[in-house]
């Protein structure tokens, strides 16, 4: 852990962080903070500000206004070495073969060389590329190339991770082996702030998201608590019931997985599972919708 920090303190906050590159405003009045160990999510479309994010908790931009703060204190050049940045371009030597590349790159972040080699094998094994260790990274494809990079990023060790679309150019199987990387990774204490577009992603590794347009915030908190105040007030019910007598029914129309009501207003879930109840209808199952996370966000950014 960075020296002087505790689990008590956020891992990064900032506080109404403002950049501009001359007349364009790429982040205005942002705050938010990302907890010790867990997986952050940060979203926004294309030219939403992410990137200028990332670069100002990395310390290569600096705020013009505002206060960004690493384990309760202002970035310092020996924090540098504790946090893996894993860019969404390709960072590798691809002439290079692959664990030269890798050792090389943890000893720049200060590891000595046989540890170096050592958590290079190790990573290397625990993501099925053992195999490729001589080879050129150029000889790869792009999916172990990304792969790779990735194992460049954690094999330092560092405390806190910021990867930005990790899972670009993954196939399912290859995804979910990254996934568990990362998981476990978060249970081991680290922290990681993800940066991605795959929302169905977003929504299995992270608890709390910050959403970002235009250089502002849109959404920022739990998701689940987000998710509830973006809901339509509906649920999936599979029973035999006939709801065209029933008060709480404003629509109801079947989905596949059954009936999806849409309640009307006023009313909330458990009036209905009453209503089921003291009609003696048989119910197989009776679910409050979720919204998806990529409905919320199409929805903000055509909002705005």
């Amino acid at each position: 852990m960075l020296a002087g920090a505790s689990f008590s303190q956020p891992a990064i906050a900032l506080r109404g962080v403002r950049k501009a590159f001359r007349s364009v405003v790429a982040v205005q009045d942002v705050s938010f903070e990302v907890r010790c160990g867990e997986i952050f999510g940060l979203l926004g479309p294309n030219g939403a500000g992410k990137t200028t994010l990332l670069r100002l908790i990395l310390d290569i931009f600096r705020p013009d206004s505002g206060s960004l703060l690493v384990m309760g204190h202002h970035f310092s050049p020996a924090d540098k070495a504790l946090i893996g940045y894993l860019p969404e371009e390709r960072g590798l030597y691809t002439k290079q073969k692959v664990q030269s590349v890798l050792e090389y790159l943890v000893q720049l972040k200060g590891v000595p060389q046989p540890q170096a080699r050592a958590n290079t094998l190790r990573w290397l094994e625990r993501l099925e590329m053992l195999d490729v260790k001589d080879r050129k990274v150029q000889e790869l494809s792009k999916g172990n190339q990304q792969k790779i990079q990735f194992i460049a990023t954690v094999a330092a060790e560092p405390e806190i991770l910021i990867l930005d679309e990790p899972f670009s150019g993954l196939d399912p199987v290859n995804s979910r082996v990254m996934i568990q990387a990362i998981q476990e990774l978060a249970a081991a204490g680290r922290t990681i702030v993800l940066s991605t577009h795959q929302m169905s992603l977003v929504e299995s590794l992270c608890r709390r998201v910050f959403m970002i347009h235009q250089g502002r915030q849109v959404l920022y908190g739990d998701l689940e608590e987000i998710r509830k105040q973006h809901s339509d007030n509906s649920v999936i019910v599979q029973s035999n019931a006939d709801y065209s007598h029933c008060p709480w029914v404003a629509q109801a129309v079947s989905n596949g997985r059954g009936m999806q009501i849409s309640l009307r207003e006023g009313s909330v879930p458990r009036d209905l599972l009453k209503w089921l109840v003291e009609a003696g209808a048989d119910v197989e199952s009776f679910e409050k919708t979720k919204t998806p996370l990529e409905d919320i966000f199409i929805k903000m950014v055509e909002s705005k």
